[in-house]
């Protein structure tokens, strides 16, 4: 351990902090005794500085570490025992004191909060509920969940990921709900992640992966801070990253990700039909294409006569075999896609309508695609769009790509095999050692309301048994009948 001396303190710092041009030392005396105030001028609170440690520090009759740990009027104080500590602190926006003859130094929270203010979630619109979505900020994100969640057994443990650029992260769990077992897990995945930084909490969760080949995530991100409190309570855990905006919630399933907190504020029937709408559209958007490349290029005898008419006449200035039509058109598709969400927002819609349509209708024109498969295509693109989750959203797209190759290949039977590899692939899924696919996969029927359907919320008194909840009872439906009638 490298203790603190006149002659070496100042400098020592200086070196730890490459000797960085905003560096400065405040040098005071005070009832005879040296105070050096040591800090980076572009992460302070200049007003911090002089109101509550220099002008205080002045006016003081004894100073010492002891004094200034009881009198600064700073909440954030720190007594370190090494120059590392200090340059770490002053790094993150502290103002480092020394006192001469202490051996011990003093950190002091006085950093200039940069973070932008609260709006809405981009990612993920809602119609009804809470609008407010979570920030760059750690702290504050911890503070939007405690007002969402006032539970007394919230657990928020810090954990320091980061060798060369450490970055504060938050586990966040009901201690009488998440089951002891999830919690340990993400503890151990995190201490055995050595590695020299990590950039945001998307990385992060790439990182805690159970299966880090797969196309399909296995960890929810959400903005939404109802929807996490949600997910607490139900007996999953959250984690916050510094500077990310996004919260990662485990374990999930693979319905979790067509899920969205606005199917608890509409009325259950409403909620189940527009999650089933969800559903469909998901199946539409894999399925669509690969039908029509099938049905075109090997099984003419399942299209009605009447539409065959069309679909000929459609097709009868396309050079092209279904195959490369379709893929052409998807490429396309996704083309638009990708240059829409890199544009601004304006620019990007519009650029996304005008563009489906003038290169729709031109290419339909120029015979490189038919009518019939401009609808499908478009239809398979807006069945995508109705996952509420991103990530989702993008796997779904791709899975397209090779099931249309595979009805190529071998028409209905290739997508007969093509299905039945992806049911493997989800059935050997898992996420923090939890079944993906439950509770389809193991078969657990009281888990089915959370999945598939809503039910009225008196259905609702048990929690998920796929999370392993410790307390599986939310509330007794007859017990708060009965009280109703007593009241009455």
């Amino acid at each position: 351990m490298m203790w603190f001396t006149k002659e070496n303190r100042v400098d020592n710092v200086a070196k730890l902090l490459a000797h960085s041009p905003d560096f400065m030392c405040r040098h005071m005396r005070c009832k005879g005794k040296k105070v050096d105030i040591l800090f980076l001028s572009n992460l302070i609170n200049h007003d911090h500085l002089q109101q509550n440690v220099l002008t205080f520090i002045q006016k003081q009759e004894d100073v010492s570490v002891e004094q200034l740990v009881r009198c600064l009027p700073i909440g954030a104080i720190r007594i370190c025992e090494t120059e590392k500590e200090v340059a770490a602190y002053i790094r993150d926006g502290w103002a480092g004191i020394y006192i001469e003859k202490e051996k011990r130094a003093l950190a002091v929270n006085i950093a200039q909060q940069v973070e932008r203010s609260l709006e809405k979630a981009e990612t993920e619109s809602l119609v009804l509920g809470p609008k407010m979505s979570f920030t760059e900020s750690i702290d504050t994100n911890i503070r939007i969940l405690r007002q969402n969640v006032t539970d007394e057994n919230l657990v928020t443990e810090k954990v320091m990921i980061g060798a060369r650029n450490q970055l504060e992260v938050r586990v966040v769990y009901i201690r009488d709900i998440a089951d002891e077992t999830n919690v340990q897990t993400i503890k151990q995945r995190l201490s055995e992640l050595h590695l020299d930084e990590v950039t945001d909490s998307s990385v992060l969760a790439q990182l805690l992966d159970d299966h880090a080949y797969t196309i399909f995530p296995q960890y929810l991100l959400t903005e939404l801070p109802d929807r996490l409190a949600y997910s607490l309570m139900k007996g999953r855990i959250g984690i916050f990253v510094d500077r990310s905006p996004t919260v990662i919630i485990c374990p999930t399933t693979f319905f979790s990700f067509f899920e969205t907190t606005e199917d608890i504020y509409l009325r259950w029937t409403m909620s189940t039909v527009l999650r089933a709408i969800r559903i469909l559209g998901i199946f539409a958007s894999i399925f669509l294409s690969p039908l029509y490349v099938a049905v075109i290029t090997y099984h003419y005898e399942v299209i009605p006569s009447a539409l065959l008419l069309t679909i000929g006449e459609s097709r009868s200035r396309v050079p092209f075999p279904p195959v490369i039509e379709a893929l052409f058109l998807e490429f396309m598709i996704e083309l638009l896609r990708e240059a829409g969400a890199r544009l601004p927002t304006k620019v990007g819609q519009t650029m996304g309508i005008v563009g489906g349509i003038v290169l729709g209708q031109a290419a339909v024109d120029a015979g490189f695609t038919s009518n019939v498969l401009i609808i499908i295509v478009a239809l398979s693109a807006l069945g995508s769009f109705t996952a509420p989750s991103y990530e989702m959203g993008a796997t779904i797209r791709i899975l397209r790509f090779p099931i249309i190759l595979l009805a190529a290949l071998w028409g209905l039977v290739g997508i007969f095999i093509g299905v039945s590899l992806l049911l493997i692939h989800l059935l050997k899924l898992t996420s923090l050692g939890r079944p993906y696919l439950s509770p389809v996969y193991p078969f657990r029927f009281a888990d089915i309301k959370y999945a598939l359907i809503r039910l009225p919320q008196k259905f609702y008194s048990e929690r998920p048994k796929t999370n392993r909840p410790q307390n599986s009872r939310r509330f007794s439906w007859r017990e708060a009948m009965k009280r109703k009638d007593l009241d009455e």
